[in-house]
């Protein structure tokens, strides 16, 4: 009985957190004034600071330690209760399947930086190459929606294998270099490539299955919802599934081939690791886990074009990992909110909602460089105490 007692107090701050949380989110997209999202803004970061003045982030982010799948689900049906809320607003679902899927690009990013110390500064492009798989194949064949997902994970990885060589020649900022060249001559080869759009891009069939269209709005009881919703529910499925794989893979001993490449090569290699082999399996595993969340991203949008994929966007998918805290997927969640949602929300800004982005990037960096949420320790088996 006291067991169970204290695994209830165990969860209870990290509950209360995920209420928070939810009912923060769903005021702050429900506002449209400028003035109300700065104030809310500002209140949520008062909040957090006080949170943790009083040890309170500490005790949350021991809770999701030690109940990670428990917290999980919570976190999930958190989620849909915001989906609930805006059920007939198309922006607000569109912003939420926006946010699902680049997390679920910066999980696969998260693979290859915060794992196997692996420098990608084309995400993006990568991104964009599953997006584009998604067009071409809808577009131009029959193949079931669910397999041009895969498929498109698998061009993204296939295609990654291009940079293999160059990436595995060269080290640190050097093989950041060949990835930045990777995503510039990508973006020029959609431009002057008359089979894929040019730099009109091309259109992209929205995603169907089963017989049932994702471009159809859903009516239920009378009640109706936006067809965004179907998106909602199939980023949310990736989401998972991604999360999942990462956690998996973190814990096993995979996951400590990549930790040991990513903190010492020479001492990996004198431990008999192959640290060529061990980079193009995070290279490849990443690549496909973004591939998967373009491809189906460009089903969402129903279109793609050159200027959607460039070296600033995949930027942006870096931004994600330096402020969640790199290696951490929950950080990087809660960072691909706060960079998704809050410049959208300061449209009534535009000159100056990037600058408070950028603002805000620094001023983490500097007070807190290991991001807002840093990996914790190892558990290979969670909730067990020695």
């Amino acid at each position: 009985m006291v067991a169970a007692d204290e695994k209830r107090a165990d969860l209870r701050p990290a509950l209360a957190a995920l209420g928070a949380a939810d009912a923060y989110l769903i005021a702050l997209l429900a506002v449209e004034s400028t003035a109300a999202v700065l104030a809310l803004l500002i209140a949520g970061v008062a909040a957090v600071i006080v949170a943790a003045r009083f040890g309170l982030v500490g005790r949350v982010a021991r809770a999701f330690a030690a109940h990670e799948d428990t917290l999980g689900l919570f976190a999930v049906a958190a989620l849909l209760v915001v989906a609930a809320v805006f059920h007939s607003d198309h922006f607000v679902l569109l912003l939420l399947v926006t946010v699902l899927l680049y997390s679920t690009a910066a999980l696969g990013l998260n693979v290859q930086f915060g794992y196997a110390g692996v420098l990608n500064f084309a995400g993006a492009s990568f991104f964009g190459i599953g997006a584009y798989a998604a067009a071409v194949l809808n577009t131009f064949t029959a193949v079931p929606h669910l397999v041009v997902l895969a498929i498109g994970g698998l061009a993204s990885a296939l295609i990654g294998c291009l940079l293999l060589l160059p990436v595995l020649r060269t080290r640190g900022h050097y093989a950041a270099v060949v990835t930045i060249a990777f995503a510039l001559l990508f973006k020029t080869f959609l431009e002057v490539n008359d089979v894929l759009g040019g730099p009109q891009g091309m259109p992209v069939p929205g995603m169907a299955l089963l017989g049932w269209s994702f471009n159809d709005n859903i009516e239920i009881g009378g009640i109706r919802l936006s067809f965004y919703m179907s998106y909602l529910v199939a980023s949310l499925l990736l989401l998972v599934a991604a999360f999942i794989v990462v956690r998996r893979l973190e814990r096993s001993w995979i996951g400590l081939n990549f930790d040991a490449l990513r903190l010492d090569e020479t001492a990996a290699s004198c431990f008999g690791l192959d640290i060529a082999r061990w980079q193009i399996t995070a290279f490849l595993i990443g690549n496909f886990i973004i591939g998967l969340a373009g491809a189906l991203f460009g089903m969402v949008g129903g279109f793609v074009a050159p200027n959607n994929y460039t070296f600033a966007d995949s930027l942006i998918l870096v931004s994600i990992l330096l402020l969640g805290g790199i290696g951490n997927p929950w950080g990087l969640i809660v960072a691909t909110f706060i960079v998704v949602v809050v410049p959208e929300k300061l449209q009534g800004i535009q000159e100056y909602r990037f600058l408070l982005y950028a603002l805000m990037v620094i001023v983490v960096l500097l007070f807190r460089p290991q991001g807002l949420l840093p990996r914790p320790v190892r558990h290979y088996f969670p909730g067990r105490k020695p």
